[in-house]
């Protein structure tokens, strides 16, 4: 047994230390060859994980996502509700602020344009935080929640989406580092201004663009 909490775990501290120290900085492609994968990141065929040491068990049974703040329709949806929504496929690569990338992964879920549709973010709207079943926030620009290959993901690979890997349902936003991506969706909070989330009030980047290394906030 542990009292530690996800802020004050050795996994944090170890991960602020890298914020401090600018790890695995490098300002140059791995693999010029290679266009798809960005600067200092390598390729895995595995899927690592990585949380902050809490799994919270929550079935599809119990799952449920809210969609509340600066909207003009707000959701309440269990998880069958949820997938009574219009459904999109997209494969695209991770890229982890870890370092590694893994590419040609498949999805399926709701695309977050699509949900835009259905919770009508009202014209002062900016922002969104995403919250996790585990504690865990991050925050996203609209534009970045809203782009074109982005879903809420409930299967990877044809399979429901395992619970390691942040199932019922994760966020999935390919173009930013893969912390972005929500494990464990809860809620989702339309904001008319940024509130950094877990990882960037810890020194992380607030965007987290991986083609422009954007690894940590004084990049």
């Amino acid at each position: 047994m542990t009292d530690e909490t996800p802020s004050d775990s050795k996994l944090t501290r170890t991960k602020e230390k890298w914020a401090r120290e600018g790890r695995f900085l490098t300002g140059k492609m791995t693999r010029p060859e290679d266009q798809r994968l960005p600067p200092g990141q390598h390729l895995t065929k595995d899927w690592p994980v990585l949380d902050l040491g809490v799994t919270p068990p929550v079935s599809r049974e119990r799952w449920r996502l809210d969609v509340y703040g600066a909207v003009e329709t707000p959701a309440f949806w269990t998880f069958a509700e949820f997938a009574a929504q219009k459904q999109s496929r997209f494969t695209s690569d991770i890229h982890c602020v870890t370092t590694w990338s893994r590419y040609d992964n498949e999805w399926e879920g709701l695309a977050t344009r699509e949900l835009l549709v259905a919770c009508q973010p009202r014209e002062d709207a900016r922002f969104v935080v995403l919250h996790s079943y585990d504690g865990y926030t991050t925050n996203l620009a609209l534009e970045d929640f809203a782009a074109e290959d982005a879903l809420l993901a409930h299967s990877w690979s044809g399979q429901p989406l395992t619970e390691e890997h942040g199932g019922p349902v994760r966020l999935v936003v390919p173009h930013l580092y893969f912390w972005k991506s929500a494990k464990w969706l809860q809620a989702i909070e339309f904001l008319t201004e940024d509130a950094p989330g877990f990882w960037e009030v810890r020194g992380y980047h607030n965007r987290g663009d991986p083609w422009a290394e954007q690894r940590y906030s004084g990049d």
